[in-house]
């Protein structure tokens, strides 16, 4: 096999490639759909953040020291912290910390257990290892935790009448609001679920193709996106869960009342 490098590119070759982009922005245009502004906004905020990710990273990758490998992964958590908040209209209450010490929790156990148990690289802060991995356990979980929050913030709202009927018959407040977490749970998984289902047949995946280009062989790519797969749903779900766990006390008394905010 070759295990020549990955062919670089230069600047021309991101202006060709962006001219796609370009191509877009005016079928939208000339077809009058409208929308091109934010399209073209939101494509030169991916050419600067990564642009500026990608220096970083090489400034970071050379230090070889725990403290900045640290810090961008305390930057992406809250970075995804945001986008969650900016996604969802209807938050439950306290959801920043909801959020938060789920985001935590959930990616932060299941990044360890992955990066120390399965890939074990050393040193543990190894950032070429550290950093993607977690960043894709933290990327894909945001989507889950999103999914889970906006899904039970609904069915909380949609179901008042149902559990608080349930409530006034004698249920608590775990078995009144058993199927808005359920619902909530599912709709958190099937973005997850529906990757498992189409990978390897519908699309090659981004970790395992940059693999293969990089000239690591397919089959030791073929096993690197199994594992992060794996940790990716266990990621989501563990955090999906401590987000439902948490919010769904924030949603009722002690002495199993419903409380709706205004």
């Amino acid at each position: 096999m070759d295990t020549t490098s990955i062919i670089p590119l230069d600047f021309v070759d991101l202006g060709l490639a962006y001219g796609l982009i370009l191509l877009t922005a005016g079928l939208a245009r000339w077809q009058r759909f409208g929308g091109e502004g934010k399209f073209l906004w939101a494509s030169v905020r991916m050419v600067v953040q990564l642009l500026a990710i990608g220096y970083l990273l090489e400034g970071v990758f050379a230090l070889r020291h725990p403290l900045p490998v640290l810090a961008i992964l305390v930057a992406m958590g809250l970075f995804a912290l945001q986008v969650i908040g900016s996604r969802i209209e209807k938050k439950m209450p306290r959801f920043y910390r909801v959020m938060a010490i789920s985001l935590l929790v959930g990616c932060g156990l299941v990044a360890f257990f992955f990066c120390s148990a399965v890939v074990g690289f050393s040193p543990w802060y190894h950032p070429r290892y550290l950093i993607p991995l977690a960043g894709m356990i933290i990327g894909n979980s945001m989507n889950g935790a999103a999914l889970a929050a906006e899904r039970f913030a609904a069915e909380v709202t949609e179901r008042q009448d149902e559990i608080e009927t349930a409530l006034s018959l004698g249920a608590s407040s775990r078995q009144a609001a058993r199927e808005a977490l359920r619902s909530a749970f599912r709709a958190a998984l099937i973005p997850a679920t529906n990757t498992m289902a189409a990978m390897g047949i519908v699309a090659l995946p981004g970790m395992m193709t940059g693999q293969i280009l990089s000239g690591t062989e397919p089959m030791i790519a073929v096993r690197y996106q199994i594992a992060i797969m794996c940790a990716i749903t266990g990621s989501v779900a563990l955090t999906s869960l401590l987000i439902l766990m948490q919010g769904f006390r924030c949603y009722f008394t002690r002495d199993h009342r419903l409380i709706l905010p205004r």
